[in-house]
């Protein structure tokens, strides 16, 4: 199956009407929930822009609907070597290469983090994101590097899934930032949402958004350059890639957020996710991992501090 497309122009029956309540009615075959996780993903635009499930429609409105083609549900196992850094029967901790993708998605149905805890696990997976995504818990970009928990069963994805919505879930990065940042340690609070135009983007918004918190740390100054810790008080996707080009320093080698300018020897944001913490799903005790610094990463340090 193809993408879909349906477009809507707002008459006197639907004015006043809540935007998801609206095209529940408007497309017999998407069930509200549905209407809302495309609202999320921006497939969803009034006027060419995305809004808010609780806008009610105006008389005139123009509303595009676009409804992803399916992944397949059939995802084959692949034997792909996994740097495992703990596992027991209800999770798994990975340490992720760079350019590997987590889950199969358009443009990357195999090869992916997915295919490779399929053949690992056997199956043995959470059920609860679906198909097309078991046992992920939570996602780490694709020029992300570094640690992801996974769940084996649905009560540890759900016992972990609560840690994160109660932000008690320990997330720590470490990056490069393009400029000098003057103060030791800072916050940065503000919404991320889908883009207003670009809906594969995310950007610091109050519309249709959510609360997002990044804590930030300086490890060293370079000329030109900030090594930071980051720790996640939330997680949205590409938070702390938004949040930093937001204050003026995106993250060094991210040319979606920052500029359009390639850093020798690096392909991708250098972002590492470094420290993992969380209370464990049976045994209530607090587990904390670690990961090294990979190799891009300290080759990218290296290359500052003889230009510093």
């Amino acid at each position: 199956m193809s993408e879909e497309n349906y477009s809507f122009t707002i008459t006197a029956e639907n004015v006043g009407s809540r935007l998801d309540k609206a095209i529940t009615e408007l497309c017999e075959n998407l069930s509200r929930n549905a209407v809302q996780r495309l609202l999320e993903e921006g497939n969803i635009t009034v006027k060419g822009k995305n809004i808010d499930k609780n806008y009610r429609l105006k008389i005139g409105d123009e509303v595009s609907v676009t409804i992803p083609a399916p992944i397949s549900s059939v995802i084959e196992p692949q034997n792909i070597e996994l740097n495992i850094v703990y596992e027991d029967s209800d999770l798994l901790i990975v340490n992720k290469n760079k350019g590997m993708v987590v889950h199969p998605a358009l443009g990357n149905r195999d090869g992916t983090l997915v295919n490779a805890l399929l053949y690992h696990c056997s199956g043995s997976l959470s059920g609860i994101n679906g198909v097309s995504r078991p046992g992920i818990v939570h996602r780490i970009d694709k020029d992300t590097s570094g640690l992801l928990i996974v769940a084996k069963n649905d009560h540890a994805h759900n016992f972990l899934a609560a840690q994160i919505k109660e932000h008690s879930f320990t997330r720590i990065y470490e990056a490069v930032v393009i400029g000098s940042i003057k103060v030791d340690s800072g916050k940065v609070d503000a919404p991320i949402g889908r883009h207003p135009i670009e809906r594969k983007r995310m950007a610091v918004t109050d519309k249709n958004s959510r609360n997002a918190v990044t804590h930030y740390e300086v490890i060293a100054d370079y000329s030109g350059y900030t090594h930071l810790k980051l720790h996640l008080e939330t997680g949205r996707t590409h938070q702390i890639r938004v949040h930093m080009a937001y204050i003026g320093h995106p993250v060094l080698g991210d040319m979606v957020y920052g500029p359009s300018k390639l850093f020798k020897g690096l392909n991708g944001q250098c972002l590492h996710a470094r420290t993992i913490g969380f209370i464990h799903p049976s045994t209530g005790e607090y587990m904390e991992f670690s990961s090294d610094l990979p190799e891009y990463f300290n080759n990218v340090l290296q290359i500052l501090k003889a230009k510093n």
